[in-house]
């Protein structure tokens, strides 16, 4: 493939419209080439590599029902009130040959069935001679972890000996290479566009952890979970989103680089869920404004915002105001790449930071802990058939071992988590929030979902009712009243 590119590029410099019009024909050379072989050449890798690619990719399809918002990208909402009921669509990359498939998060968002349907390429035993292809063979699929920070999610099909796409490195992407995004556009399976990549590291906020490959090759709804493909065929990105003001592609796509799913994907295989490292600092990257303004001796670089106190950076001496100018020998640039290399290391690790603080520098090594989890992680682990309290408006899960694992710091080894709520409380007062532990309603504990639901039953409208509820370590009274 690379050398096809070559060819497109030698096209491209010896004006490919001209070969129409000229009086040369379509058989001029270039380069000892006819221009009608170089396409040809061109046409012919590419051909090649969709297929080849294209036995790896699946499309997929959820159900689920939602406290209001959107589950994915195509979809279509029944019912009303509390509880709609949502179809998408998206696509997903097979990774493993024993049926783990990587998409995004928002294409599984809630869902209770998951299905897959595969290249319709593996199901063929004769050739086939219509311009229609047949169906892929669907499956049933599950989810086996949800890492919403990346919006990445890794689902299992009881599959084995499928074919696979191999991750490449995202690192190693450049402006204006060559990319292929594939996907299920509005539904429609087995699509390809072709682009080149925009830039290979858009932050959509300053100093968000969180960057992506901006490519101009068209991607629509649907084509949420598909890989984006290098000329080697290896996936350098997940399509995860667009820019858009019609609604539709305008040249501005977004992939989660390579790297990040490589990581996400290998932590999920093995432990369900993403373990991510801190050490208790907020760290901004350093600006020319931000340089003049306090003084600083260089206009570049990672600044100290803020030290929690008695986190593992204070009790190793780290102050704000700071400059990091290394971790462990390399040296950080921006606010980014410092979280990023703090948050791969392993949980317990010690990481040697090289400090400029005035004239002084300074080696500090700080213990890495691990970042405290996300809360809405709980929201997969419920279902509105089983866990709906209906009267507050929220999906709960009583307190197990399992969960009580999850949060190893609970003031009480019973209650009822809030795993999520509707936007719109069907009371007056205070809001839940996830993550909260209801311990009980007007002194009366409660221990499971049939527990709080009699307490809340028992109260009429008009009537107050007190909760007690554990909010981030802290216990607290929210008072509340029913309509």
């Amino acid at each position: 493939m690379p050398r096809a590119v070559l060819l497109f590029v030698l096209l491209l410099f010896a004006g490919v419209p001209s070969f129409c019009q000229t009086p040369q024909g379509p058989s001029a050379p270039v380069g000892g080439i006819t221009k009608g072989s170089l396409l040809k050449e061109l046409s012919g890798s590419l051909e090649g590599l969709v297929t080849r690619a294209g036995t790896g990719i699946v499309q997929i399809f959820s159900t689920a029902y939602t406290l209001g918002g959107s589950s994915g990208d195509d979809e279509q909402s029944t019912g009303t009130g509390l509880l709609s009921r949502q179809r998408a669509t998206g696509s997903g990359v097979i990774v493993s040959s024993d049926g783990y498939i990587v998409t995004n998060a928002h294409v599984v968002r809630g869902a209770r069935e998951i299905q897959v349907r595969l290249s319709p390429g593996l199901n063929d035993t004769q050739p086939q001679h219509s311009a229609v292809r047949r169906a892929g063979k669907l499956v049933k699929a599950k989810v086996v972890g949800v890492d919403r920070e990346t919006d990445l999610a890794v689902l299992k099909i009881d599959q084995t000996g499928l074919p696979t796409l191999r991750l490449g490195d995202s690192e190693a992407l450049r402006q204006g290479q060559l990319v292929l995004a594939f996907g299920s556009p509005m539904g429609l399976q087995n699509s390809v566009t072709l682009g080149v990549i925009s830039s290979t590291a858009r932050q959509l906020r300053p100093d968000d952890a969180m960057i992506y490959i901006q490519t101009d090759a068209p991607i629509n709804p649907g084509n949420s979970g598909g890989p984006l493909i290098n000329t080697d065929g290896q996936v350098v990105g997940i399509n995860t989103f667009i820019l858009t003001q019609s609604g539709g592609s305008e040249g501005l796509g977004f992939a989660i680089p390579s790297n990040i799913v490589r990581t996400v994907f290998r932590q999920i295989r093995k432990s369900g869920h993403v373990h991510r490292g801190q050490i208790g600092v907020y760290a901004q990257t350093i600006t020319p404004e931000m340089a003049a303004g306090l003084g600083l001796h260089r206009d570049w670089g990672v600044l100290l915002g803020d030290v929690e106190p008695d986190g593992p950076a204070d009790q190793a001496g780290l102050e704000v105001g700071d400059i990091v100018l290394s971790l462990d020998g390399k040296i950080m640039e921006n606010a980014r790449q410092l979280e990023v290399n703090i948050y791969r290391r392993p949980i317990g690790e010690k990481v040697n930071l090289q400090i400029l603080r005035g004239e002084q520098r300074l080696a500090i090594e700080v213990p890495v802990i691990e970042r405290p989890n996300d809360p809405s992680r709980f929201a997969d682990l419920v279902t509105p058939e089983g866990n709906l309290v209906t009267r507050l408006g929220i999906l709960g899960v009583a307190i197990d071992k399992q969960i009580a694992t999850m949060l190893p710091d609970l003031r009480k080894q019973y209650g009822v988590l809030v795993a999520a709520r509707a936007s719109d409380a069907p009371y007056s007062g205070d809001d839940l929030e996830p993550g909260d532990v209801i311990y009980s309603v007007n002194g009366t504990p409660v221990t499971s979902i049939d527990a709080l639901r009699h307490a809340l039953d028992g109260i009429p409208a008009g009537k107050p009712a007190v909760l007690q509820v554990e909010r981030s370590g802290r216990l607290m009274f929210i008072a509340i009243e029913f309509e």
